[in-house]
């Protein structure tokens, strides 16, 4: 090992043991019980439209989601016509002119003088679920692991003390609370309902084809029982002779 790789390990070290215990604590995370878990999971339409209402209402003006396009709201059961409504009410420049966003424009970013008041910019949220271990339940926990910090535990102003995310400390503040948002559905918003709809439609974000992927595995698996079926019967009938 290198002298750098060596004093590089000393300091990770020296630094995990200088941070507080309750600092190194693994986060606990809940259990969404999201429908699309498993080889058979499939993504539920009324989840993702409400998680992407979410996103559009308070998400948005922070994080981006830049590897999708207004079409892709397709997927989630909105028709032609509210996907247009959709992209349209945004703007998006385009040589210097502003004009509506259509189906085909990227998910319009955050504006820039938002996000440059932030000490760390946002992250982008395309691939979020991938990116973190949980994924969707990290999402659903973290969202609601906003609390008070414990007995003799002080966090810095404008930090904000997460029972779920790494070291605790936060700088994002508590983005949700009960009824921050009208569902269009009447789905009554309560924080876990909040949480469990914004972490289904950034699962969706980070693996659209999650489905066709699952149809695929199962049509695979069938394929080879019936094949194995059919060469099981061949079999039989070549060597019946001989017995």
């Amino acid at each position: 090992m290198s002298r750098v790789m060596k004093t590089a390990a000393l300091l990770l070290g020296l630094a995990a043991c200088a941070a507080p215990a309750w600092a190194q604590e693994e986060p606990k995370l809940k259990d969404g019980h999201f429908p699309f878990e498993g080889i058979f999971g499939t993504y539920e339409r009324g989840a993702l439209q409400r998680g992407f209402q979410i996103y559009d209402e308070v998400c948005s003006n922070c994080h981006s989601l830049s590897l999708l396009s207004y079409r892709n709201l397709a997927d989630l059961g909105f028709n032609p016509d509210e996907v247009k409504a959709l992209a349209a009410a945004k703007q998006v420049s385009v040589n210097g002119t502003e004009r509506p966003a259509t189906p085909v424009d990227h998910f319009v970013a955050p504006n820039p003088a938002v996000t440059a008041a932030f000490a760390a910019k946002p992250p982008d949220l395309s691939v979020i679920t991938k990116a973190r271990d949980g994924g969707a339940d990290y999402v659903y926990s973290l969202l609601q692991g906003y609390t008070n910090p414990p007995q003799g535990v002080t966090v810095p102003a404008g930090i904000f003390y997460n029972e779920v995310f790494p070291g605790h400390q936060i700088s994002m503040p508590p983005p949700l609370q009960p009824d921050r948002v009208q569902y269009a559905d009447g789905t009554q918003a309560s924080l876990d309902q909040e949480a469990h709809d914004i972490a289904s439609f950034l699962a969706w974000a980070s693996e659209p084809e999650l489905e066709r992927r699952h149809r695929l595995g199962i049509e695979a698996m069938l394929f080879m029982i019936i094949l194995t079926g059919m060469l099981y019967a061949v079999k039989r009938r070549i060597w019946s002779d001989v017995h």
